[in-house]
């Protein structure tokens, strides 16, 4: 199939309805149902399940179950150094500097930084000329998304979009693909200044998670964004060590990594196409 024919399908197809369906299978618990999607991604992919707490991918409740298994604890030992690591197992598809309030996507494709964040000016402004590093995650990687950094939350908005497949080809070939599909935009405050970890859908994520508000999406599509703000609510503040898990996704997509002007310094050896770990070191802090 050639590029221009699955884009062309992907704009064709009921996104949301074949996502949601996706989601009934995977979170089946009926044995038949979920052992043979399991067997069959186990195969298909080559899971390595040593890693994990638990190594049976049989004896997981459902599929979803499966896919967001815990490491090990010294699976993915978090750097200890001044520095900001890679919130996800994953592929570095680009990262760099934000020019002009515009985040680049692939050759010839980029988007804005303030549809990112979901048309919030006041939010945009936290990050411009700042930094991004988007990390793909394929079927294959560990599926939980945790902290680059030590913050506290202060508030989170869910984006509803479309539900595009995320790849190479969309990524060259869908104009502000991030920026157009469904997506959850965390922001922390730091002591590095603000940071935001944008989690992104696409075809077949049947929902995204959070430790502290649980099941964030799906919802039915709407047009108008869903702000939860944290920093000025009575509740207990929601801080978190670098390192520790802020979301996960069934049946997984991308990870947005956002921060302040002048703040880190992305490592010379990381570039498009890098593979990383949660946890890798992946900039150094310039920021005192």
């Amino acid at each position: 199939m050639n590029d221009a024919l699955f884009i062309a399908l992907q704009r064709l197809a009921p996104q949301h309805l074949i996502s949601r369906g996706a989601g009934l299978f995977a979170s089946s618990t009926t044995p038949l149902i979920k052992n043979t999607f399991i067997n069959w991604f186990v195969d298909k992919y080559n899971i390595d399940m040593s890693q994990a707490q638990q190594e049976d991918p049989l004896a997981f409740a459902s599929f979803n179950d499966f896919f967001t298994r815990a490491l090990k604890d010294d699976a993915r030992p978090i750097d200890a150094g001044n520095t900001l690591v890679s919130p996800a197992d994953g592929a570095i598809s680009q990262l760099g500097t934000i020019k002009d309030g515009r985040i680049f996507q692939a050759k010839g494709q980029d988007y804005t930084l303030l549809e990112l964040v979901g048309g919030n000016a006041k939010d945009a402004a936290l990050y411009n000329d700042g930094h991004f590093a988007t990390v793909y995650l394929s079927p294959r990687d560990y599926h939980r998304v945790h902290m680059p950094l030590a913050g506290t939350l202060t508030h989170m908005t869910h984006v509803p979009g479309d539900l595009f497949s995320v790849n190479t080809v969309t990524a060259q070939n869908v104009p502000r693909l991030f920026a157009r599909n469904e997506r959850l935009v965390c922001h922390f405050t730091t002591e590095q200044g603000p940071m935001a970890v944008v989690l992104v859908g696409a075809m077949i994520v049947a929902s995204i998670q959070t430790p502290w508000a649980g099941l964030v999406a799906p919802v039915k599509k709407r047009i108008t964004r869903t702000h939860y703000p944290y920093s000025d609510s009575p509740q207990t503040p929601i801080t978190l060590a670098k390192g520790q898990e802020m979301g996960r996704f069934l049946l997984g997509s991308t990870a947005i990594v956002l921060t302040a002007k002048e703040t880190i310094q992305w490592n010379e050896h990381l570039a498009e196409n890098s593979h990383v770990q949660m946890g890798q070191a992946m900039a150094k802090i310039t920021k005192p």
